[in-house]
């Protein structure tokens, strides 16, 4: 896959990658994804690599992708990350601030113990936060139903930690079942379903019960929504440093060494920060910044 996909080499616009998009893209931007989401996103499986030649891309920026891969995982590819970058090419990482969540939790957790009500709720959902999207077993896990019955006066300030986000969540959780009895699966889905099922039974045949819940457990697993890692400014700058990359930064969410970053409103949508439970960082492959890439500049 490695060189798939061809720049115009007669454009000088910036070289600008966006990995993982989601539903956050631009159009100024090549948006990948496994999951087409957007119109004009680019089908990609991260496990093959980054689909460009070596030394192509001006900037790369990944929201929320990282922590969903293991720690080699991850690494890897952050190396791929570098070899595609051109030599001062700016890579920008997002992901939820382990540091600040472990810091709210220890936070309420000491003043629910000393009988604070306010943080006794506050606790209840930074401990979710924490760790229910590395250890469910079910799409949603716990966050899910807490999400769906969410009010009172612990609402405002789990929207201040998930944005915009815990309203897509809401609905989602509340629409997923409707959703699930009225679709139709394709034949592609209803032959992967067939072949789960039977692998499933057979497990429970030859091993039992037991194997046979952990087996279905792993098939969750591995469907992408869960958290296999998470990192705080200190870890992430570590294996970025290992792998060549200098100048980390941390940065906030309209705050970029990428020129004119904020005007595409990947993190931000208006005055609103997109993800506000993140951690934005910044660096760099070694190397003097290539400014163009008119045809000239090309050959």
């Amino acid at each position: 896959m490695r060189g798939h996909y061809q720049f115009d080499t007669r454009s000088s616009a910036q070289r600008l990658v966006n990995v993982g998009c989601g539903r956050s893209v631009h159009p100024e931007w090549v948006n990948i994804d496994l999951v087409p989401s957007a119109p004009g996103v680019i089908k990609h499986n991260l496990c093959c690599g980054l689909p460009f030649a070596d030394n192509q891309v001006d900037a790369i920026y990944h929201s929320h992708v990282l922590e969903h891969l293991g720690p080699e995982q991850g690494e890897r590819m952050l190396r791929e990350c570098y070899r595609v970058l051109r030599p001062g090419g700016i890579l920008r990482i997002v992901v939820p601030d382990l540091e600040q969540i472990a810091k709210l939790y220890l936070d309420y957790h000491q003043r629910a113990w000393q009988g604070d009500h306010e943080a006794t709720q506050r606790y209840e959902w930074i401990k979710l936060e924490l760790i229910d999207q590395m250890v469910r077993c079910n799409s949603g896990g716990k966050m899910g139903p807490y999400l769906v019955q969410l009010n009172g006066p612990d609402a405002e300030f789990v929207r201040s930690r998930l944005g915009q986000e815990v309203l897509q969540a809401v609905e989602f959780e509340r629409s997923r079942k409707g959703q699930e009895a009225a679709e139709t699966p394709s034949l592609k889905q209803r032959i992967k379903s067939l072949r789960e099922r039977f692998a499933l039974w057979s497990v429970g045949r030859i091993l039992g019960r037991t194997a046979a819940a952990s087996f279905a457990e792993s098939l969750f697993r591995n469907r992408g929504e869960i958290h296999r890692w998470m990192y705080d400014r200190y870890s992430l700058q570590t294996v970025c440093n290992k792998l060549g990359f200098t100048n980390f930064q941390v940065q906030s969410a309209d705050s970029s060494l990428i020129p004119e970053f904020d005007r595409y409103q990947l993190d931000r949508e208006g005055a609103a920060v997109r993800k506000p439970d993140s951690l934005f960082c910044e660096c760099r492959k070694p190397g003097t910044a290539a400014t163009a890439h008119s045809p000239s500049a090309a050959a």
